[in-house]
């Protein structure tokens, strides 16, 4: 009897533990990071009180940890938590706790501060993974027929190139007819998304970011009519940890980050845009505030690549789907202007939507050149090019689910961007490198 009590005192921590890690429901992730403080998100699937506890890799006595937030389920369970006792330019690793128990995984969980670089060395190397449209099917609330996502092992091919950071460019979840219109139904929809098995050990040691489009905002083309665009909005906040939401005192989700000495300006489509079947009214889409916005900092800023991400393609000049020059012509002949008027230099666009890649370019009047590179699907169903694009980069149209890499090197004054395409499997589709100066 004795001996079967041992076996019993000894199995409680480890039963202990495996109790915890069941309550987890998706992550952890890493979002948003600066060189004073890095953010950290989880999700469980009933309240728990959950904590991180992270160390330079070097130093793994030296335990620090974030404050512990209560999970609940207005906010579907999820938390924020911020890691603020970093150092520039550092690489550390963490363990999430829950319930005060730690939780193991089979893939690292690391995450990085960016390096105080600035009048003391060129701009650091980088990979950033960029993509949209991310479809998980869920059979019973599906439309029934051939089921539109698949290929899930894309997120293993991102992993496997071990992006720094990664940029979602919208559909980043695709919203059903179940889900429109209740908090339920988006938390639920979210929820399912996030928690794919395949996608787990990305989000545990790459910073996301995301910008949203119709089918995370709401039903398919949805626009600034929707009366859950606020409820939008929080449910985006609570599943994403990007730096900021919205322009300050404005709705919507616009924000802006910086990674090394590229800025990234990450805008809203959906907010502020007019009915596409609306047809009296000015043709609005991104709305003046946010507009004028983007061009000031797009002026203001001294990075040798500005990219702009927007759900739908911008610069694409045949007038269909809902691609800026068909919706709102006058406001997309408006930024042009804008961009060669204040000699704005090196604006890519990353967008997505369109379920097939391919990048535009395009160079103004005054010799500059503006490129708009589009990367979808990940997960959903593939369309293929409709062609008549007179701005197309030959060779660059790839029409099966994919990802994209941008690779950043060279020193301060002659910084290339080299651009990769990768279908499911991680085979390379496509290259092109551009070089600031040029």
């Amino acid at each position: 009897m004795k001996y079967i009590s041992t076996f019993f005192l000894l199995c409680i921590p480890a039963l202990a533990v495996f109790a915890q890690k069941s309550l987890l429901q998706s992550g952890p992730m890493l979002g948003y990071t600066h060189m004073a403080e890095a953010m950290l998100w989880v999700q469980t699937k009933s309240a728990a009180e959950v904590q991180f506890v992270y160390w330079e890799k070097e130093m793994p006595s030296e335990k620090r940890h974030t404050g512990v937030y209560q999970t609940n389920k207005k906010e579907g369970f999820t938390a924020h938590l911020v890691a603020d006792q970093v150092e520039p330019g550092k690489h550390y690793e963490y363990q999430l706790l829950i319930n005060k128990q730690p939780i193991k995984f089979d893939y690292p969980t690391t995450f990085q501060t960016l390096p105080l670089w600035q009048w003391r060395t060129d701009p650091p190397p980088f990979k950033m993974a960029i993509g949209s449209c991310f479809y998980v099917n869920e059979t019973k609330y599906d439309r029934p027929g051939k089921p539109y996502g698949g290929d899930y092992r894309i997120f293993k091919a991102i992993h496997e190139q071990r992006p720094d950071a990664m940029l979602w460019l919208g559909d980043n979840t695709y919203l059903r007819e179940v889900d429109f219109y209740s908090r339920t139904g988006y938390v639920h929809r979210y929820t399912h998304t996030r928690s794919l098995p395949e996608l787990q050990p990305l989000l545990a040691s790459t910073h996301h970011y995301a910008i949203w489009d119709d089918h995370d905002y709401g039903p398919n083309d949805s626009d600034r009519s929707s009366v859950y665009k606020d409820m939008s909005k929080e449910v985006f906040q609570q599943f994403w940890a990007n730096p900021t939401y919205g322009l300050p005192g404005k709705e919507g989700i616009t924000t802006f980050f910086q990674w090394a000495d590229m800025d990234f300006f990450l805008l809203d489509n959906r907010t502020f845009r007019k009915p596409n079947d609306r047809i009296t009214g000015k043709q609005v889409l991104l709305g003046s505030d946010q507009m004028e916005w983007l061009v000031d900092a797009l002026v203001a800023s001294h990075a040798p690549f500005k990219f702009v991400a927007m759900g739908g393609q911008f610069l694409n000049p045949n007038a269909k789907f809902e691609r800026y020059s068909k919706l709102c012509p006058e406001e997309r002949s408006y930024l042009l202007r804008r961009i060669e008027e204040e000699g704005i230099k090196n604006v890519v666009f990353l967008t997505g939507d369109v379920h097939h890649s391919e990048m535009s370019k395009l160079v103004l009047g005054n010799g500059s050149t503006v490129y708009d590179l589009t990367v979808s699907p990940f997960t959903s169903g593939v369309y293929k090019a409709d062609g008549g694009n007179p701005l197309l980069e030959e060779g660059t149209v790839v029409n099966e689910r994919n990802f994209g890499i941008l690779e950043f090197s060279g020193p301060r004054e002659e910084r290339v961007m080299t651009i990769r395409i990768f279908n499911s499997d991680g085979e390379e589709k496509w290259t092109k490198e551009i070089v600031a100066e040029d």
